[in-house]
């Protein structure tokens, strides 16, 4: 999409702190980060949001997620934990238009969030 800072990252038009990416993910480092350790999974392909999805996007969400753990373990928060938040619409926070998991870790979440 033409407007979309996440394409362009994923395009590599717009610099960002790649962690991980491959032909159908790209993983970077948050720019506003709320947590010591807070990068975002998104995929390569323009999904609005997670209530945009179909049945075709399930081995691309479940690998988005497996991505999300690997990244996790190996910034060390495996043993304390981490959080992975996917928000979906402006009243939940989605500021970008294109599909994106956060992975927040090196800090104690509160509950509820929000």
């Amino acid at each position: 999409m033409g407007d979309c800072i996440f394409c362009k990252i994923a395009g590599k038009e717009i610099p960002a702190s790649l962690v991980y990416e491959d032909d159908q993910l790209v993983a970077f480092g948050d720019a506003n980060p709320q947590a010591p350790t807070h990068m975002l999974i998104i995929p390569r392909e323009h999904i609005p949001s997670l209530g945009h999805l179909d049945s075709g996007h399930d081995q691309l969400v479940g690998r988005a997620l497996r991505l999300a753990a690997e990244l996790a373990k190996g910034k060390g928060l495996g043993e304390r934990g981490y959080r992975v938040v996917v928000n979906c619409g402006p009243d939940a926070g989605q500021s970008v238009g294109h599909l994106h998991f956060h992975v927040l870790g090196g800090r104690v979440m509160g509950w509820p969030p929000g």
